[in-house]
């Protein structure tokens, strides 16, 4: 090749190189799982609160996702994974690996609803999440064939019967650990806040005679989700849920409610984090309880659970509320204070 066609070359790509739009610097990303419609104007679902509020007005197509994201012009982008811890994963890689954000100082939150453990919390309560657990990976026999002495048929993966010791040193997912001061931060930055309470709320919690945390107005606490592709129910489920929880962390998790997509999240950012995309110090998760995970005194869960069918939550809006409220509350200070934020995780 002689030196004109070697020019040539260099000075195209040296115009490609600068043509090539350089990728969007992204502050925070806001994982909401479903969405019932459009994303403005009708009945919300976990998203819809964020792009009215947030103003989350530019829809960037992302073909290889769940659906589209968005961004305001304040560096806030939100997007929807699907129901279900597999797309959650999926769509969360995509984004991830997605050339055209550059997602390497950006804080992840996790903003849904769940059903909550009315020994810990109330209707309309908001949880951040200090451990995230998977209730999928294990083994499980019919109920029918439980035996006397076992008070769960699901069992540890490679082990023979229910919580048996010692816990494996190397898990397969079963156990998600966050920036236990940024989740601190979070909650100290939020416990104070008002949240709604409304008459079908007060109603609601009204049944669960004997259940304290559950009788109260919602509330901010800290403590721990167990996410499933199955959404279960039951006060026997309820119990698994709260024992899962404590083995798994060695006694010091507290289980409060339940989710179905967050260990999926949680898995991407682990492997995005290994590829130099994302920092997992910068992970939050914030569930509101839409409604209790088991059923209220003097029910069965077979009753309790028909009243949920169809995503009717007795604390449906107040739980989207909340996590809107809540979460954003989180969000503005990370904007506010980017100077600082951006260099070092609050704690």
């Amino acid at each position: 090749m002689n030196k004109a066609l070697l020019l040539l070359a260099a000075s195209t790509l040296t115009l490609v190189a600068q043509t090539k739009p350089a990728p969007i610097p992204v502050k925070v990303v806001v994982i909401a799982m479903f969405e019932r419609g459009e994303d403005t104007g009708d009945t919300p679902g976990e998203y819809q609160l964020w792009v009215e509020r947030e103003h989350l007005d530019q829809i960037i197509p992302m073909p290889s996702g769940y659906r589209h994201v968005r961004m305001n012009k304040d560096g806030v982008l939100g997007m929807v994974t699907g129901v279900g811890t597999a797309k959650a994963a999926a769509s969360v890689m995509a984004l991830g690996l997605d050339p055209r954000f550059d997602l390497s100082k950006a804080y992840f939150l996790v903003a849904g609803i769940g059903g909550g453990d009315p020994a810990d919390v109330s209707l309309g309560s908001a949880v951040w999440a200090e451990h995230v657990l998977d209730g999928d990976l294990a083994y499980e026999v019919d109920a029918r064939d439980i035996p006397r002495d076992w008070s769960t048929g699901m069992i540890p993966l490679r082990k023979e019967t229910p919580y048996e010791q010692p816990l494996k040193k190397d898990l397969e997912g079963e156990l998600y650990t966050l920036n236990l001061p940024f989740v601190d931060w979070a909650y100290r930055l939020t416990r104070d806040m008002k949240l709604a309470d409304t008459e079908q709320i007060r109603r609601s919690r009204a049944r669960f005679e004997g259940f304290p945390n559950a009788l109260k107005p919602p509330f901010v606490a800290k403590g721990d989700t167990i996410s499933g592709s199955t959404f279960w129910h039951g006060a026997r489920m309820d119990a698994w849920a709260n024992d899962w929880v404590k083995y798994y962390t060695a006694g010091a998790g507290n289980y409060m409610i339940s989710a179905m997509e967050d260990t999926g999240t949680m898995q991407s950012l682990t492997f995005l984090k290994n590829a130099g995309r994302v920092d997992l110090n910068r992970v939050l998760v914030l569930r509101t309880v839409s409604n209790f995970d088991r059923e209220a005194p003097g029910s069965t869960p077979a009753e309790s659970i028909k009243g949920l069918v169809g995503g009717v939550y007795s604390a449906y809006m107040p739980s989207l509320d909340a996590a809107q409220l809540v979460g954003g509350k989180v969000v503005h200070y990370l904007l506010e204070h980017w100077a600082d934020c951006e260099k070092t995780v609050p704690r």
